[in-house]
């Protein structure tokens, strides 16, 4: 049996007489769209993204030039989600959307999927018709919450003008505790036209919402034992540890325990990568030492990571001989994908914190175990397989490594770096230092070309807010990726936003045509976009540096490495506009190590030809990997010591 959506079940529901009248007369009376405003202002929100449109106008008219929060005009409703996003994951606030009805509203459901995907902290508030027009298929008309339940952490349809404060309490309250997520507000004509009586703070209405954050103590005195009794222990970091802020604690318990810390894209530079026990990335594009570590430890402790299939590669041969810690504030991660042995639900620093103190009493009655073998295995890894290309390009193109390492070594240590989705977002976390937390976002879960630019942008407001702009915003994207929402320049130049942007421009979609020629016979169909190459018979749609001019940026075009060096030096000196760059890179230049979809990590190709992991290659062999055999027998000969 299918049943209705939000909608379609109120749209069947007897409206309300028009005669009914307000009773409640406490507080300040105004109009739903005045108290929207009010709420905003009262709840701190200092900057809100989106686009005006007719089933939301009532709000936009209460905007005024002294309204307490700035708003940032964007070109498209899924500019302004993105934009929301960059400029909650550098902040660590909520980001918040003002979008109308129908379009509007759809417009929002990517980024809405993608910050539910990257537990990213967002409240959309939408415009909707009014209440006797639901579902008569009316102008504008569309099912906001019914069509982005799916992909939220929570939703409400607001008919009532009195709700509008509590609601939008309650889903600024939910969209930044627990699991961080979106939370959208559709908000009908009719609650934002009829009066209401204002009244600040506002009573939450959230029965069992809870979410657990102290984890509970013999849980953590079970993992304190497994640390114990574990010689290859590695630490696996996502997400969840960034949004909780547990930077700190990860290191705390790395240097306890002497375990080395491997990441998701998410958690990039949540311990600085200078720190000796980083060892990078690890999965399908993964530094050989971090994906080789985790499939041969013995106790594998995920820290607000969900097993994500980009990282396990072939699930069932994921760290195949590992005990599993896993601590998340989300219980519905907890044994979803891996079972975990210790399940500990809670905040990460909060559970990290009790967690480090726990291990610490039980190091002083037991010791440490002796990880100078596992140590050993790892720095063997580390120095036969570090990230390495060709600087060289058959066709004299740049090296889009090259310019990608260029850009960190003349960045500023402060810099945020945001990326698109691609060949290039893979490369900027391989190869960027990442010395700080929140410096990194991108992408991660969904994946979404064109998140870059307006995420830029946001996060570039968000700096600008808290860091008086000495926070620097570079966004490295593809030129493809670039082009799905380049007209948010626009937003960036007119709204003060002077983002640098790094377009590695290989005019190929770049990772499709890896897939295409490792996969697909080199078949490489619509792969081509023909926006620039080394060659004067090729037209440049678009020209990049007139594009930028055109919206009052600054470009520059870069096609060698001396050219490339003064481009970024000149772009780091520019902070009264957007920069945009050109660099004319190789299009078959691959991401390497990898490891393909759905095959066992230990299947990892360090360059073509070369599997650290498979011992029956020669390959490897003669790239001079440590066999585990003689490791296995150190931890077996100190294990036997220990006891």
């Amino acid at each position: 049996m299918v049943s209705p959506t939000p909608l379609q079940a109120f749209s069947a529901v007897p409206k309300a007489s028009k005669t009914s009248k307000q009773t409640l007369v406490d507080g300040e009376k105004m109009t739903g769209a005045q108290a929207l405003i009010r709420t905003l202002e009262d709840l701190g929100v200092q900057d809100v993204f989106g686009i005006p449109g007719g089933a939301i106008l009532p709000v936009y008219h209460e905007i005024h030039d002294d309204t307490k929060f700035r708003f940032v005009l964007m070109r498209h409703e899924q500019g302004a989600g993105h934009a929301a996003e960059g400029y909650a994951v550098a902040t660590g606030r909520v980001g918040v959307c003002i979008v109308t009805s129908g379009p509007g509203a759809t417009n929002m459901v990517t980024p809405i999927a993608d910050a539910n995907m990257d537990s990213v902290p967002l409240v959309v508030i939408s415009g909707q018709v009014g209440v006797d027009a639901i579902g008569t298929d009316a102008f504008q008309e569309a099912d906001t919450v019914g069509i982005t339940y799916p992909v939220v952490k929570h939703s409400y349809l607001v008919t009532d003008a009195q709700d509008i404060p509590r609601v939008l309490a309650e889903a600024h309250y939910v969209a930044r505790t627990g699991r961080p997520g979106p939370v959208v507000v559709d908000i009908t004509k009719t609650a934002q036209v009829s009066d209401m009586y204002y009244s600040w703070p506002q009573k939450l209405l959230l029965p069992g919402y809870n979410p657990t954050t102290k984890a509970h103590g013999h849980v953590l005195r079970e993992a304190a034992k497994l640390f114990e009794q574990s010689y290859r222990p590695v630490l696996y970091v996502g997400g969840g540890a960034t949004r909780s802020n547990a930077g700190a604690q990860v290191k705390e318990l790395a240097d306890l325990t002497d375990s080395p810390i491997v990441t998701t894209l998410p958690a990039r530079g949540i311990v600085p990568d200078s720190d000796p026990k980083v060892l990078g990335m690890l999965g399908m594009h993964g530094t050989v030492a971090a994906t080789a570590a985790t499939q041969k430890c013995d106790l594998l402790v995920a820290i607000g990571a969900r097993f994500d299939d980009r990282v396990t590669g072939k699930l069932e041969a994921f760290a195949p001989a590992a005990r599993v810690i896993h601590i998340d504030i989300d219980p519905a991660e907890i044994g979803k994908r891996r079972q975990a042995d210790v399940p500990i639900v809670g905040d990460v620093a909060e559970v990290l914190d009790a967690l480090n103190a726990e291990i610490k009493r039980g190091q002083a009655v037991h010791g440490k175990p002796d990880l100078e073998p596992w140590w050993k295995l790892i720095n063997s890894w580390r120095e036969n397989y570090p990230m390495k290309y060709d600087e060289t390009t058959p066709d004299g193109t740049l090296s889009p490594q090259w310019v990608v390492e260029e850009l960190s070594r003349q960045a500023a240590p402060s810099t945020i770096w945001v990326s698109g989705v691609g060949q290039h977002q893979m490369w900027a976390s391989q190869l960027i230092d990442f010395e700080n937390p929140h410096s990194w976002i991108s992408s991660g879960g969904l994946g979404t070309m064109g998140f870059g630019l307006p995420a830029a942008i946001g996060a570039r407001i968000g700096s600008t807010r808290d860091f008086g702009g000495k926070k620097p915003v570079w966004l490295i994207d593809g030129d493809g990726s670039f082009q799905m929402t380049s007209e948010e320049l626009a937003a960036a130049f007119i709204d003060n936003a002077p983002v640098k942007i790094a377009i590695l421009n290989n005019s190929v979609y770049g990772m499709v045509r890896q897939w295409q020629t490792l996969f697909y016979d080199k078949h490489y169909s619509q792969t081509s976009i023909q926006d620039g190459e080394n060659d004067a018979d090729i037209v440049n749609v678009p020209d990049f540096v007139k594009l930028a001019e055109a919206y009052g940026c600054v470009g520059i075009r870069a096609t060698t490495q001396d050219e490339a060096k003064a481009a970024i030096k000149r772009a780091n000196e520019i902070n009264d506009r957007p920069v945009l760059i050109d660099f004319r890179v190789y299009k078959d230049a691959m991401v390497w190590p990898m490891v393909a979809a759905g095959q066992s990590n230990d299947t990892v190709t360090y360059v073509p030809g070369v599997q650290p992991l498979l011992h029956n290659s020669a390959d490897s062999d003669a790239s001079g990997n440590q066999d585990d055999s003689d490791y296995a027998a150190a931890a077996t000969s100190a294990a036997t010591a220990e006891k």
